[in-house]
């Protein structure tokens, strides 16, 4: 379940999500999937298309007064943009002389490789699916998957912790720092929630004007920015994903779905790279347990994840960004039909985008717990899930 493919270009007339197969009975508020896109649309340094566009899904198939029948359910996304597109975009009609090919090629992103590999002679063909735009497919998918999570009361969040070369503080030092603060899913649901309200979807405000004074400095020098944002999960239970396999290690599905994200360079789970230099007695999770609580940990190095498991800890991934290929200030290039120096094409783009792919991120983490979950709890119906889920937590308190 919740296998998905999405298609369309970023100046097609529409983007196209289909999710293979969900469970019947699923509640799905389409007013929730739109919510979602319009979270991926915010964010300081977002480019001129989002003022263009205002991404509302629609419903195509597979639900039917708010649940899901079980069969495939079709998503489409319009491209309002595509009206300033037909000539170049069309779809139907041999190309016009007017249609002037790209040939500058972009150092970091698809436009060469994918030229060279597929044979093409503009570079359009490339990067109009290699756009980031088609991240709004996957948001949608995101969606479904994060209100199929919510019956389970699993739910998935992030932050930005840097900007460029400026920090902020991760989850483990927040809480660390003050650890009352959180200490019910109420507190950490309202301080995710506040972060929507802020220009960056970061926690502390003066790092926040730090970072858009930043953001504003490199967009004058022509220049992107990156950077690297956080994703946590709450409410999991014990025993997503498995140790049997390497392809069914947990970590390996969310490495792989994450790194199909478009510009994210980098994926740590946990202490993640910092882990590395510490020593073992260090960097592992002292297991305790009592009565009430069952087996728990008193930190949380792990990141949640042991083994190719979840071991009941919060889920945390961080990702890096890289800066947006698109620059003002235009890198060397070469031209692919000339082969003559250039500078590189000047699509428009946004400064930054980390803040928007954090909300890629929280979509496509959801994706993969969902499939993990009704995978590892099986079922046709969202009732049989849950019951089933139900069980295998009966099980765990009896253990």
């Amino acid at each position: 379940m919740f296998e998905y493919l999405t298609a369309g270009e970023s100046h097609g007339p529409r983007l196209t999500a289909i999710i293979k197969s969900l469970p019947s009975g699923l509640r799905v508020e389409v007013d929730k999937i739109n919510e979602q896109l319009f979270r991926r649309q915010q964010g300081y340094g977002r480019g001129v298309r989002m003022k263009i566009e205002s991404d509302r899904v629609i419903i195509n198939s597979g639900l039917r007064h708010k649940k899901t029948l079980g069969t495939p359910l079709s998503m489409t996304i319009e491209n309002k943009d595509w009206q300033n597109w037909l000539e170049v975009m069309a779809p139907d009609q041999e190309r016009g002389e007017e249609v002037e090919a790209l040939t500058n090629p972009r150092p970091g992103h698809a436009d060469l490789a994918g030229a060279l590999k597929y044979n093409h002679r503009d570079l359009r063909n490339v990067l109009e699916r290699a756009s980031a735009r088609e991240t709004a497919a996957r948001t949608a998918v995101g969606a479904v998957a994060g209100q199929f999570l919510a019956e389970f009361e699993i739910d998935v969040y992030s932050h930005v912790v840097q900007i460029g070369n400026l920090k902020s503080e991760t989850w483990t030092d927040l809480k660390a720092k003050a650890p009352d603060r959180f200490a019910n899913k109420e507190a950490v649901q309202k301080y995710f929630a506040e972060l929507d309200q802020t220009p960056l979807r970061c926690g502390d405000s003066s790092k926040t004007e730090a970072m858009k004074n930043l953001i504003d400095s490199w967009r004058d020098n022509g220049d992107s920015v990156g950077g690297v944002f956080e994703i946590v999960v709450t409410g999991l239970p014990v025993g997503l994903g498995s140790h049997v396999h390497w392809d069914l290690k947990l970590e390996s599905k969310l490495a792989a779905q994450l790194m199909g994200i478009q510009a994210v360079k980098g994926v740590e789970i946990g202490a993640g790279f910092k882990g590395a230099g510490l020593p073992g007695s260090k960097a592992h999770d002292q297991i305790f347990y009592n009565l009430d609580r069952g087996f728990y940990r008193n930190s949380n190095q792990a990141g949640g994840i042991e083994g190719g498991m979840t071991n009941g800890e919060e889920l945390i991934i961080r990702l890096a960004v890289k800066p947006i290929p698109t620059l003002a200030q235009a890198l060397h290039s070469a031209d692919i039909i000339s082969k003559k120096e250039t500078t590189a094409a000047k699509e428009r783009s946004d400064v930054c985008a980390v803040p928007a792919a954090s909300i890629v991120g929280e979509a496509v983490t959801a994706i993969v717990l969902a499939g993990s979950t009704a995978e590892k709890f099986g079922g046709d119906s969202i009732r049989e899930i849950k019951r089933n889920y139900d069980g295998y937590l009966e099980q765990l308190r009896k253990f």
